[in-house]
């Protein structure tokens, strides 16, 4: 059974290196919060596995067979009539990157607790979600709140990323949704301003620790893009840098990349703060290449990133 497993969606991802209006050629991949820290982990060397809905139409079958390919379990993934979600990644003539969504009925948004093997959540180590597990229905959201209950009923890790996402929903909204599972959270992963900004009403990290950890959060740690993290337990915080990369060519999914990594840190027996040099290197390697997943990098890059020195954690 896998160590890490997740809940939410993955949809199918077209690139375009220009405008949508004037693109003759898009790559096709895959991407989804959840799926991509899975992703990021198990090319690390982390057992994973993914509890979603999948649709049965032309994409169905490839992003199952891709997920597998990544060492991915694909057992509790059930397909489902329906159809996928889609979204658009292009670049405006400015040079900033645009998004465009198709998901809105996926076969993934019908999730729900019926989806849910108790004796598989209760083997794992971990359990991770995020605010876009909870967003994209009323039955997905009440899966995450079940699945973290059967989490904490079996003594396994829960880990939760905000990843606020406006577009999906209101703020309040997903304050409320946050407040249902807190009380179940061990380990925290929102982003800085972010997150906390909107949901906390702070964009100081430290504060965001202080306010995680009265609610019986044990870990915490604070992403800040190129400022990097930090990281929060036992009474102690410890800002660990971002790793410097000598191109930086898409940001997508770097968050998802640290989550993944540290993660897997976790997994493997690291304290968080070690934990957190995995995944600051991890999210540097990343954003090297394009797409959420393809750009993620192996084992042994990142070793070879660590073992030069990079991202030592530094106390607060």
């Amino acid at each position: 059974m896998p160590d890490l497993i997740s809940i939410g969606e993955c949809m199918v991802e077209f690139f375009a290196d220009e405008d949508l209006s004037s693109a003759r050629t898009l790559t096709r991949s895959f991407g989804g919060d959840t799926l991509n820290t899975l992703v990021a982990a198990a090319r690390l060397g982390t057992s994973t596995g993914y509890i979603t809905r999948v649709g049965d139409d032309p994409f169905g079958p490839g992003l199952l067979a891709s997920w597998q390919a990544e060492g991915v379990d694909i057992s509790p993934a059930r397909l489902v009539p329906g159809f996928n979600g889609i979204y658009f990644i292009s670049v405006s003539a400015s040079g900033e990157r645009q998004f465009t969504y198709y998901r809105a009925g996926s076969a993934a948004s019908s999730l729900d607790e019926e989806d849910l093997d108790p004796g598989y959540i209760a083997a794992a180590r971990i359990l991770h979600a995020s605010g876009i597990s909870q967003a994209i229905s009323t039955s997905a959201r009440r899966a995450v709140r079940v699945a973290f209950s059967l989490a904490r009923e079996h003594g396994v890790r829960t880990c939760f990323d905000p990843n606020l996402r406006t577009k999906l929903w209101t703020i309040p909204q997903a304050a409320r949704a946050l407040q249902e599972v807190l009380p179940l959270v061990d380990i925290m992963l929102p982003s800085a301003p972010e997150d906390t900004g909107s949901l906390l009403g702070t964009a100081d990290p430290a504060a965001a620790i202080d306010e995680f950890w009265a609610h019986g959060v044990a870990i915490v740690v604070v992403k800040q893009g190129a400022e990097g993290v930090l990281v929060g337990w036992e009474g102690q915080k410890r800002h660990v840098p971002a790793y410097r990369t000598d191109r930086v060519l898409d940001t997508t999914g770097a968050g998802d990349a640290f989550n993944g990594a540290f993660l897997h840190g976790l997994c493997a027996g690291l304290d968080p703060f070690a934990a957190a040099r995995w995944g600051c290197v991890t999210a540097g390697l990343k954003v090297r290449g394009r797409g959420a997943v393809n750009s993620l990098p192996r084992r042994e890059e990142v070793e070879a990133a660590l073992a030069a020195g990079s991202s030592a954690p530094e106390s607060v």
